[in-house]
């Protein structure tokens, strides 16, 4: 959705922001509006109040292969999988609610973290595949940015009976070796608003514009890829080769001049609830030790990158 593509847009440009050292990289910045004397329901619960219970609410976008989606009323994907993680390390169950990008990653945050949505809907205890960047914590202070658990790039999708030459020896895919200049001549598709779609708008000099083919997912710019209506897609690696069929095949070429190329993403808890906070980043931190964080990524037949924490 156009929506979504904007909040990854949004996060991905925070990410160029320069951080500065620890103690002064606030230094400047206005915080966003904190509402005073917010209804308890608002605030969400402490990390007692959730172990008492015995669920942990987490929001996650919906209709966002491979990351989370419903499959009949079944949740899939990885970040489904990290909720239950996190949910086991508390010794509680996960409730997960899909929930719809907003303009920005601001307004994502104020609805499903911090405030409520405009219909008087709760917040949720954590909210999954937030984008991290030390500078945008200076913009909202309301959140806890924390448990950082993978990092995405974004990479190329191609036929492989179109360009067998295209990335010519597991070594060469090794060493990063560039593919053919594709989309000077032929079609690739895109999520619309994306940053590949910003990318490659701006490069080289816009001569690429008109080879562009712009879809409202990425799911849909693969299996327009699939049906060889484009030549090849270009988006985050993971939602290529979830898309990824026969005879497609997912590399990840030098990309000049392409600052936005990669990013990582963590979970986001109200500024209330620093315990829960710490409580869940110790969560995500055992499961990249022990694999498991990995495991999710590989049961959807992803590649993982672990994030720089």
């Amino acid at each position: 959705m156009r929506r979504r593509a904007l909040v990854t847009g949004l996060a991905a440009g925070v990410l160029t922001l320069a951080a500065a050292p620890v103690l002064a990289r606030c230094e400047g910045v206005v915080p966003g509006h904190r509402p005073q004397n917010t209804a308890r329901e608002y605030v969400g619960q402490t990390l007692d109040e959730i172990v008492e219970r015995g669920f942990l609410t987490i929001a996650v976008y919906e209709d966002f292969p491979p990351y989370s989606w419903l499959d009949g009323d079944q949740p899939k994907g990885v970040d489904i999988e990290l909720g239950r993680i996190l949910a086991e390390s508390l010794g509680v169950e996960p409730r997960f609610t899909f929930v719809q990008a907003g303009e920005n990653l601001q307004t994502d945050l104020m609805s499903y973290v911090w405030r409520g949505t405009v219909l008087a809907e709760p917040v949720m205890n954590v909210m999954l595949r937030v984008p991290y960047n030390s500078a945008f914590t200076c913009l909202v202070e309301q959140v806890v940015f924390t448990g950082q658990y993978a990092k995405e790039e974004i990479a190329i999708a191609y036929r492989t009976e179109a360009y067998p030459d295209a990335v010519p020896s597991a070594e060469a895919r090794h060493e990063g070796a560039p593919v053919p200049a594709f989309f000077r001549f032929d079609t690739v598709a895109v999520e619309n608003d994306s940053i590949a779609d910003f990318y490659l708008t701006a490069f080289p000099g816009g001569q690429i514009g008109p080879n562009i083919r712009r879809f409202p997912s990425m799911a849909k710019g693969m299996a327009a890829l699939a049906a060889a209506e484009v030549m090849a897609a270009m988006g985050p690696r993971a939602q290529l080769q979830h898309g990824a069929g026969p005879g497609v095949a997912v590399h990840q070429p030098p990309l000049p001049g392409f600052a936005l190329g990669s990013w990582t993403v963590g979970i986001a808890v109200h500024h209330s609830h620093r315990d829960l906070a710490y409580a869940l980043d110790d969560a995500v931190v055992a499961a990249l030790a022990d694999g498991r964080m990995a495991q999710a990524y590989a049961s959807y037949g992803l590649s993982f990158t672990p994030p720089e924490r």
